[in-house]
């Protein structure tokens, strides 16, 4: 079973994604493109308005590389962000206006995004809350505001 957990930062994906792991030991975690990437990689990655085509352009194409490596159904791996979460932060920035992203852009990722999200079997989608169901953390890692 391949699963991805999709959603806008800081909603708790990494969270469920760990209590996933924990109570399914034989699953893998595939960490969140930004952590692998930009925290624990060679990239510095913007957000919101700064990002550019490079910031989203890389994690998409690392997060598609990475669920093209589980082709096998009977793979276990849960991914903490699914390839779709970069059209929503690209048509984002697209919209501010403030960088090389625009919408020919963002049209350009959608194929390899459903090709990607035809090897997925579960895409778990943690929507946006006005209150806080869990209290936010600051690990240094997202931000708080």
């Amino acid at each position: 079973m391949r699963i991805a957990v999709s959603g806008s930062h800081s909603l708790g994906k990494s969270t469920v994604v760990n209590d996933w792991v924990v109570g399914h030991g034989d699953y893998i975690r595939e960490e969140d493109p930004y952590r692998a990437l930009g925290l624990q990689g060679p990239y510095e990655i913007l957000f919101r308005e700064a990002s550019t085509r490079l910031h989203n352009g890389i994690q998409l194409y690392y997060s598609i590389s990475r669920v093209h490596r589980y082709t096998a159904s009977d793979h276990r791996v849960i991914f903490d962000r699914a390839p779709v979460d970069y059209l929503a932060y690209s048509q984002y920035t697209a919209n501010q206006g403030t960088t090389d992203i625009d919408d020919e852009y963002v049209t350009s990722m959608v194929p390899a995004v459903r090709e990607a999200l035809d090897r997925l079997d579960i895409l778990a989608f943690v929507p946006k809350s006005d209150a806080w169901p869990v209290a936010m953390e600051d690990d240094g890692i997202r931000p708080v505001d």
